[in-house]
Parts: structure tokens; C-alpha cells; sequence
């Protein structure tokens, strides 16, 4: 239902799919939604964070 689909998105974090170059631009190819020891970026902010300029690189798997 709805509710178990929220806590999915709820306990995962924005992740870069690929390394990112600072100064790039994030689209939705170059992110994905994983669990994260650590917390991050909710995927609910997906929109917020594409269309921006990468402040730093980012590795593989690195938090958004």
C-alpha cells in the first residue's frame, strides 16, 4: 500500500549512478535512490536537486 512505499522512499538517500564532476549538471540519469548508512538527501527532493550544479566531485555511490 502507500504507506509501505513512503517508508521505502522514507530510508533511502539521493546517490550518484556515476562519478560527477563538479560544475556538472544533475540530471535524473545521473542519480539514484539507495539505503545509506548515513543519512541524506530523501528521494521527495529529487526535483530540488536536479537542474543544479554539482558544488564538489562526487564518486560512484557517493550521498547527493
Amino acid at each position: 500500500d502507500k504507506e509501505q512505499e513512503m517508508r521505502k522512499i522514507a530510508r533511502r538517500s539521493i546517490v550518484a549512478k556515476r562519478d560527477i564532476k563538479k560544475g556538472e549538471t544533475f540530471t535524473k540519469e545521473l542519480l539514484e535512490f539507495k539505503r545509506a548508512n548515513m543519512p541524506g538527501i530523501s528521494p521527495r527532493f529529487i526535483d530540488a536537486v536536479v537542474g543544479k550544479a554539482a558544488s564538489k566531485d562526487y564518486k560512484t555511490g557517493d550521498l547527493i
